[in-house]
């Protein structure tokens, strides 16, 4: 059986939006900066804005176990929203929500996937808190390293 996840993470840094817009945005840029994601590949580019576009990503967790999927961008609010639908080793959607307020940019990350690669489903059961805190720490990983990037403040991750 596939497991689902639902996964929400919430990080504030004192930077200016369209920065931080812009460094989620070109994820083919990730793995010079966020530990953890080993490759990103554009394989369609999509409209104008993007929407249509396919990336193959390759993920590597704390623990070393990998995870590759391929995101297809469904809708792309400039500076407020980017959401996709991934296919691969998880499957369902992602999406990337950004607001500012005063001088911080609040970005809040939302998975709600099913794995797809067998040994993660039998063992899901038992193994979910494991999975859980994998994530949590690559996107603290993205967090800390976006700061860096930017030359900011993480206030939150």
């Amino acid at each position: 059986m596939k497991e689902k996840y639902s996964f929400i993470t919430n990080w504030e840094l004192r930077a200016p939006l369209e920065e931080v817009w812009q460094a989620i945005l070109e994820s083919e840029q990730w793995p010079q900066w966020w530990k953890g994601v080993i490759d990103v590949k554009e394989l369609e580019p999509g409209n104008e804005n993007g929407v249509g576009s396919i990336r193959s990503y390759t993920l590597s967790s704390p623990s070393r176990y990998k995870l590759r999927f391929n995101l297809v961008l469904t809708d792309r609010i400039e500076y407020q929203l980017l959401k996709g639908d991934a296919t691969g080793d998880l499957q369902g959607t992602g999406s990337w929500h950004f607001r500012h307020h005063e001088d911080v940019t609040y970005v809040q990350c939302r998975w709600h996937v099913r794995t797809t690669i067998p040994w993660m489903n039998y063992l899901g059961v038992v193994l979910a808190p494991f999975f859980r805190y994998n994530h949590a720490i690559v996107m603290k990983w993205g967090a800390s390293s976006l700061a860096r990037k930017l030359n900011s403040e993480l206030i939150r991750h």
